[in-house]
């Protein structure tokens, strides 16, 4: 067994391209992050598909019972959606639906716990037939569940788990090896929410660590909020992607103007702004 999953060219190349273009015109991909179905499924495709005419690639939750790593708003949005019935399959559907509308990029990110519930092989084929073109993992330790990494390197899908600033630098070497997507570097101890700027302080070293030890991309998530977090995640720890979530969640929630606020944290990853 190869301790990195060899997978078939054109997901990965799709989701690789998307990072050669931001950093050929001189930025960190931009990231956004949405609960499927959230806050119902019509208006989830209408929010996707206004993030993604500024986004580099789209990262989709789906919605689970038991989030956590999520902190409340991700929680709340989860919960909405699946009392909406978006179901795992259900989300599947919504991003076939937003598939018809976009070339770029769309990452699942998901527990684990769903993946066996439907079946990993089922869950597989659902997600290529849905235009998926990787999959994150946050509670997977890759190196306790290889079959997965078999299984999605034969569907195509690319790879992405977590690192952490507590994570070692043993830890970080065999996320990174495991990892056939981009890497995917959390800014902070704890859930996922927006922070102060003054909170990011660990991710500089963090992303150097995880560069250090894999050529693929690496996105920083967890306590984005605005442009200047954008920016001290794309210039200052020289990230090559920023992920974005409960601001977007808070900005549909509160009925703010999404594409501004997407637009202003675009203009905080310029790596020469």
């Amino acid at each position: 067994m190869t301790q990195t999953a060899q997978i078939p060219p054109s997901r990965i190349q799709r989701l690789h391209a998307a990072f050669e273009t931001a950093k050929m015109e001189g930025r960190a991909a931009f990231i956004p992050f949405m609960t499927a179905g959230y806050p119902d499924a019509g208006r989830f495709l209408d929010v996707a598909r206004t993030l993604l005419e500024q986004a580099d690639l789209m990262e989709v939750g789906l919605p689970y019972s038991d989030p956590l790593g999520d902190g409340p708003t991700i929680q709340r949005a989860g919960e909405t959606a699946l009392k909406g019935g978006t179901s795992t399959r259900r989300t599947f559907e919504l991003i076939k639906e937003l598939r018809a509308h976009t070339d770029k990029p769309i990452v699942i990110m998901t527990y684990i716990n769903p993946v066996y519930a439907v079946g990993p092989s089922e869950f597989m084929r659902l997600a290529v037939e849905a235009g998926v073109d990787g999959l994150i993992l946050p509670d997977l330790p890759p190196d306790e569940d290889i079959g997965i990494r078999e299984l999605a390197a034969e569907a195509g899908l690319a790879l992405t788990f977590l690192i952490a600033p507590t994570s070692t630098p043993e830890r970080v070497r065999i996320v990174t090896a495991a990892c056939t997507g981009f890497v995917y570097a959390v800014s902070v101890t704890g859930v996922t929410g927006a922070r102060e700027s003054g909170a990011l302080s660990e991710v500089p070293a963090l992303v150097k660590l995880a560069k250090a030890h894999t050529a693929l991309p690496v996105a920083v998530g967890f306590g984005v909020k605005d442009a200047q977090t954008a920016h001290a995640v794309a210039v200052d720890a020289d990230a090559d992607g920023v992920v974005v979530g409960s601001a977007f969640i808070n900005a549909v929630a509160g009925g703010e103007d999404l594409g501004a606020l997407a637009a202003q944290i675009v203009a905080g990853c310029r790596k020469d702004g």
